[in-house]
C-alpha cells in the first residue's frame, strides 16, 4: 500500500513538473491586422470585438479591437468579475471616468455579469488619446463621458476564469 502510494505521488509529481516546464507558443498580432479588423467595425455602433483569444497556461488572454462613434452614447459600466481591462488608445481623444458608483444599475442582460448606469457617480475624469494606457479592473465602474471625435483602442483582457472563448 505505501509502496503504491509512493509511485501515484512520484507520478504526479513528475506530470506536475512537466506541466510547469511546458513552454507555450507566443500569439503574435501584426499591426496590420489590427487596423484591418478595427477598419471593418461597424461605424454606426459601438464594437468591441475579440482579435484573439489564447490560453497562457491556466487562464486566457484576450486582445479585443474597440470602435467607439463619437455620435454614439455610451452608458457606464461595471463588470462584476475577475476580468481586468487594459485600455490601449489608439486614437482619439475623450474622457474617461472610472471608480464612483452607478447609480441605478441595470444587468445588461439576465444571467450578465456587466452593469450599466447612464452616469458614474464620484468618479476620477482623466483625458486620455493616442498612446495611453489605462488599467480598470474587475468591478470598478467605467465611463467614457465625452469624446472629442471617433475613438480606435485595444482592449487587453487578462481572465483568471477562463470565460472568455478562445478564438
Amino acid at each position: 500500500m505505501l509502496k503504491t502510494a509512493l509511485v501515484a505521488l512520484a507520478l504526479l509529481l513528475a506530470i506536475s513538473t512537466v506541466a510547469q516546464n511546458t513552454v507555450l507558443p507566443a500569439t503574435f498580432v501584426p499591426n496590420a491586422d489590427i487596423q484591418a479588423f478595427i477598419d471593418a467595425l461597424p461605424r454606426d455602433a459601438v464594437s468591441d470585438k475579440p482579435i484573439r483569444s489564447v490560453d497562457v497556461g491556466g487562464y486566457h488572454v484576450a486582445v479585443y479591437g474597440v470602435f467607439r462613434p463619437k455620435s454614439v452614447r455610451q452608458e457606464a459600466n461595471r463588470h462584476d468579475t475577475k476580468v481586468t481591462e487594459i485600455y490601449y488608445i489608439l486614437d482619439g481623444n475623450a474622457t474617461l471616468v472610472t471608480g464612483g458608483a452607478l447609480p441605478e444599475a441595470k444587468q445588461l442582460a439576465p444571467g450578465s455579469t456587466t452593469f450599466q448606469s447612464t452616469r458614474i457617480d464620484g468618479g476620477t475624469a482623466r483625458r486620455v488619446s493616442k498612446g495611453d494606457v489605462v488599467v480598470i479592473p474587475g468591478h470598478t465602474p467605467h465611463w467614457f463621458s465625452e469624446q472629442d471625435g471617433d475613438l480606435r483602442y485595444l482592449i487587453f483582457r487578462p481572465d483568471p476564469e477562463s470565460r472568455i472563448a478562445l478564438k
